[in-house]
């Protein structure tokens, strides 16, 4: 009777146990069902996202997320290019002149200076106390003042003066013996010889006496290049005392090797850059010409010297050592571009190409020839590109900060 009771309840248990078991299994199938399915949404929507299936709008984050496509780009903003000197030029092909880089001197062009010389013994003294190097004279201007008195060898001008009032005497007299035949005409023509030689003394001191003795005048108009003298010191006759100089033409002599000896028949023009102001100056807008080239080199050296004139303006000094370009045979059409568009680093030249209105990109490149003002590009740009030629040190610069500011917009 008991069996018969529990077996009911048994069977009972059993039922209960697998309906909720099948319903777990039903639960447990469609959780994975449902993350099978969202796997692959999500893999058919990065799909569609990289290869532009289907168009749908991104997130901030995404868009941010995505790699530029100019990462080389630098940013260089109107703002900044208004506060320097900037400027973007066009390179386009042009006729470059053949280089030959070498060094020389400027020099007085002859019969552009004189030498002031003494006229008289004595002790000079400076007419204007305030005489220096560079200052202006004018010709026929008294320069320096020689005085004679009281000196162990007497006056100079009261001996000169003697002297031609002797001679004039003399001459006077043989010019009456001669003709009554008292005297041969020998003897005439050395009594005045002697008078024409004192008479020129005389009027060299003579026409510049002044109270304080023997006023010295300078032959140009230009400026004092050198005093040779100091204030108080004793002087002779025929002494240099200062070098005055027109300083209007000037010659360029240039040391050129050997090794283009036969190239110097194509030279035509030069340009040359001086060491204080390391400005270039072309001979070609200064009226300047070739004067000569050597057929030889001098003795002891291995360079052949060429040399050109030109106008001075006022701002080369004579004297000067200055480094010369030398321009010889026509190139045509090469690019070139202005010295200052090139940035040096290492020894490797680089340039700034422009992108659009506020984007560069850095450029190597190889030069070839320079003449002082401009250089050849053989290697790393085409005609039609625009590339920074003032300023090119700024965007440099602006390229240390490294990347694209955020919103910049790249038009193509």
């Amino acid at each position: 009777m008991r069996t018969l009771i529990v077996l009911p309840i048994l069977i009972l248990a059993l039922g209960v146990w697998g309906c909720k078991h099948k319903h777990h299994d039903a639960h447990t199938g469609h959780q994975h069902e449902s993350s099978e399915q969202h796997a692959a949404h999500k893999h058919e929507h990065e799909e569609g996202h990289v290869h532009g299936a289907e168009p749908h709008s991104h997130s901030e984050d995404e868009h941010t997320a995505s790699p530029s496509p100019h990462t080389d780009e630098i940013i260089f903003t109107k703002a900044q290019a208004e506060k320097t000197d900037f400027k973007v030029e066009e390179v386009q092909p042009k006729t470059f002149q053949q280089v030959i880089k070498t060094t020389g001197q400027v020099l007085p062009a002859p019969g552009d200076e004189a030498v002031i010389v003494a006229t008289s013994n004595g002790v000079v003294s400076f007419n204007n106390k305030r005489l220096s190097e560079g200052a202006a004279v004018h010709k026929g201007e008294t320069v320096f003042t020689i005085m004679s008195k009281n000196i162990a060898e007497g006056d100079h001008y009261s001996k000169i003066k003697a002297g031609y009032e002797r001679a004039r005497a003399e001459y006077q007299r043989a010019e009456s013996l001669v003709k009554d035949k008292i005297i041969s005409q020998r003897e005439y023509e050395a009594v005045k010889l002697e008078y024409e030689n004192a008479k020129i003394a005389f009027d060299a001191v003579s026409g510049n006496r002044t109270a304080n003795g023997v006023g010295v005048t300078s032959p140009l108009q230009g400026f004092v290049k050198n005093i040779l003298v100091k204030e108080g010191e004793y002087i002779t006759v025929g002494q240099p005392l200062a070098t005055v100089s027109q300083n209007k033409r000037l010659v360029l002599r240039a040391e050129v090797s050997e090794k283009y000896y036969h190239t110097l028949k194509n030279i035509n023009s030069a340009n040359f850059k001086t060491p204080y102001d390391n400005k270039v100056y072309v001979l070609s807008e200064l009226n300047g010409r070739i004067l000569s080239f050597g057929k030889g080199s001098n003795s002891g050296s291995f360079y052949i010297p060429v040399s050109f004139e030109f106008d001075n303006k006022g701002e080369v000094v004579p004297g000067a050592f200055v480094e010369v370009f030398l321009l010889a045979g026509a190139q045509e059409n090469t690019l070139t571009l202005p010295v200052s568009a090139l940035t040096n680093e290492m020894g490797v030249f680089y340039v700034y190409v422009q992108l659009d209105e506020e984007g560069y990109r850095k450029q190597e490149v190889t030069v070839g020839g320079n003449n002082g003002k401009e250089v050849q590009i053989l290697k790393g740009l085409h005609a039609g590109e625009r590339v920074v030629t003032r300023g090119a040190y700024q965007v440099k610069m602006a390229s240390a900060s490294g990347a694209i500011p955020h919103g910049h917009s790249h038009e193509h």
